[in-house]
């Protein structure tokens, strides 16, 4: 069976990087479901869930926002986060929720506030994908 090499680079490391069967996705446009011999394309990356298919296992990872750039043969994502379902810690992903919350309430310059928004929004997101994926 043909598969796709996917590699999802964060700034601190390549986070993901193997073959696999199919990638789903959530772009500007919508949720996408990426197979090997894909049409090329590049798109916008919106934060949250993407799952990973090889064979009969599924891995699912909470990202941030960032770009996906697609070949017939290659998957290459950039992201400012990257974390596998297995690998969130809820209980700081929480704490993170609340401090950025906190910080939120009080009053901020226009850059403070922007980093602190993103910060919620992957404290969110690592949360949402901890939550659905538990075991």
């Amino acid at each position: 069976m043909a598969t796709i090499k996917l590699e999802i680079v964060t700034p601190e490391a390549k986070t993901f990087s193997d073959d696999v069967d199919m990638v789903t996705l959530t772009g500007v446009e919508g949720e996408m479901g990426i197979l090997p011999d894909h049409s090329p394309l590049m798109t916008q990356l919106v934060g949250g869930e993407i799952a990973v298919r090889k064979g009969t296992t599924d891995t699912f990872l909470a990202v941030g926002d960032g770009f996906v750039q697609v070949t017939g043969q290659k998957v290459s994502i950039l992201t400012d986060m990257a974390v596998r379902a297995e690998n969130i810690d809820e209980a700081a992903a929480e704490q993170a929720r609340q401090t950025a919350e906190a910080r939120l309430a009080q009053k901020l310059s226009d850059e403070e506030a922007a980093t602190v928004h993103a910060a919620l929004a992957h404290a969110m997101t690592q949360l949402k994908v901890k939550q659905r994926h538990k075991k």
